[in-house]
Parts: C-alpha cells; structure tokens; sequence
C-alpha cells in the first residue's frame, strides 16, 4: 500500500505531532494532535492506533517520532512528512 491509500484508508490513523497551538492553525481532517514530547507517555494509546501515519510542519518530529516507535516495536508507522502534504492526498 503506498502513502496516499494508507492516507485514505479508514484503518489508518493520521497523527499529527506539532504542538497545540500549530495543530490549530490547520491540521488534516480526521487527525488526532499529540505534541512530540507527549509520545513517551501516550505510548500505549498509540499502540491501539496502529496502522499510522504520522505527520508535522515538515517531516522532521514526525519523523522523530517514527524512530522511537519503531525503537519500541511499533511495525505499522509511517513518516507523512509535512501536515499539508498528507492533506493534498487525503480524499475530500
């Protein structure tokens, strides 16, 4: 499955960690915020969520954030890159 059906899949939770404030701002339709810093502790609810696509201003946290999933066993998450990237490819 490439980026843009995992985006679209129903399955497929979209995370977005930028901050609060950035979240606000504008985010993908549908995404749930939860702050870089806040990973560690929310590890067990984003177990739940998996499969994940994780996205941010850029791709760095997101990516960030990918790694230590990974480093913690998590096998479904994927780096979106930049939050209006995956919403360019998000159906409407």
């Amino acid at each position: 499955m490439n980026l843009q059906d995992l985006i679209n899949s129903k399955e497929v939770s979209i995370v977005d960690v930028r901050s609060p404030l950035e979240f606000q701002a504008g985010n993908v339709s549908g995404s749930i915020n939860i702050p870089l810093n806040e990973v560690e502790a929310k590890i067990e609810d984003l177990r739940k969520m998996q499969p994940m696509v994780l996205c941010c201003a850029s791709g760095g946290r997101s990516g960030q954030a990918c790694d230590y999933l990974e480093a913690q066993g998590f096998t479904e998450v994927y780096n979106g890159g930049g939050w209006i990237k995956v919403n360019a490819q998000k159906n409407k």
